[in-house]
């Protein structure tokens, strides 16, 4: 084999050049005896052998290389420090886990902030809702800077209307079952209510009583495409004037509906804040028989430019 680099003695000087210049095999010391001689003649044949084995045989000298390594320089860890491998099943476990719970989250903030879901508990707003119809209030309908419409479902929180505000502070419980409800975790409670907006704020709302059509700033809506067969519009006479802020609302059941007509002579006169409003129902979703979507009656179109903020969008 030949190198790049000047021959040199094992004491480091430069070994003679020329064509007397020993081979650098064959220098071993100043000592030119012949057992010497004989052994480094030996030593290097073997070195020669063992390199030029190595060359048609690289992993024989790998082999050699390995074996003569300690455990740390051939990177196997020392006892107790070893590491294991995750197996793949609770990887798979995992990432199933996880999976849950992002689906999890997703569905409790699309029920806090986004649709949330209803049961009807009465049969004050047949025969569109039926006691037991789950339905789905949409409560982005009026959530940037939008207002109820008249003819809209809408599904409320009757504390401060239909209920009198509770004088008792909400305590520690009372705040977490809020909360629960707000999720969709836990039931609505008999404080929410779902009724058809009749007015909105500015609006003149007025009944004649039995057998006569109740009237939105001087017009008549004909209520006979949503009103439970049999009733009349309304059984009672009355004449209101929606309050800034607040909504006017009647079941569909007119006969077995208490709404704001039977809030009339009590604090707040039957009107629900707009404040107040969860959602706007906007599906029935169970029984699947009954999926529908809850739209807006074409009664309602005939009050268009009447005035009140049912004219905006």
């Amino acid at each position: 084999m030949s190198t790049h680099e000047p021959p040199a003695d094992r004491d480091g000087s430069p070994a003679p050049t020329g064509a007397d210049s020993l081979s650098r095999s064959a220098v071993v010391s100043g000592d030119s005896s012949g057992g010497a001689s004989g052994s480094a003649s030996d030593a290097s044949d073997a070195s020669v052998e063992s390199v030029e084995s190595d060359e048609r045989d690289p992993g024989a000298g790998a082999g050699r290389a390995q074996r003569s390594e300690g455990p740390e320089q051939a990177g196997v860890p020392d006892g107790d420090g070893s590491e294991q491998e995750e197996e793949p099943g609770h990887s798979r476990s995992r990432d199933l886990l996880l999976l849950v719970g992002i689906c999890l989250a997703a569905l409790l903030l699309v029920n806090a902030f986004v649709a949330r879901p209803f049961s009807v508990p009465s049969g004050s707003m047949e025969e569109t809702l039926r006691p037991g119809d789950r339905l789905v209030a949409n409560q982005l309908a009026y959530a940037f800077g939008g207002h109820p419409q008249r003819g809209d479902i809408v599904v409320f929180d009757g504390r401060g209307s239909f209920l009198r505000e509770s004088a008792k502070p909400a305590g520690f419980g009372d705040g977490l079952r809020s909360f629960a409800q707000d999720l969709g975790l836990a039931p609505a409670g008999d404080t929410v209510y779902v009724k058809r907006v009749i007015g909105v704020a500015g609006d003149r709302v007025t009944s004649a009583g039995p057998g006569t059509p109740i009237t939105v700033n001087g017009v008549p809506i004909d209520e006979s495409g949503y009103l439970s067969p049999g009733d009349d519009p309304s059984s009672v006479a009355f004449d209101v004037i929606v309050p800034p802020g607040k909504l006017w609302v009647m079941g569909d059941h007119r006969s077995a509906s208490r709404d704001s007509r039977d809030h009339l002579g009590e604090p707040g006169g039957g009107f629900v804040p707009e404040a107040k409003v969860i959602g706007r129902a906007d599906w029935v979703v169970y029984p699947f028989s009954r999926w529908t979507g809850l739209d807006r009656p074409a009664a309602f179109a005939a009050t268009a430019g009447t005035g009140g903020h049912g004219d905006q969008g």
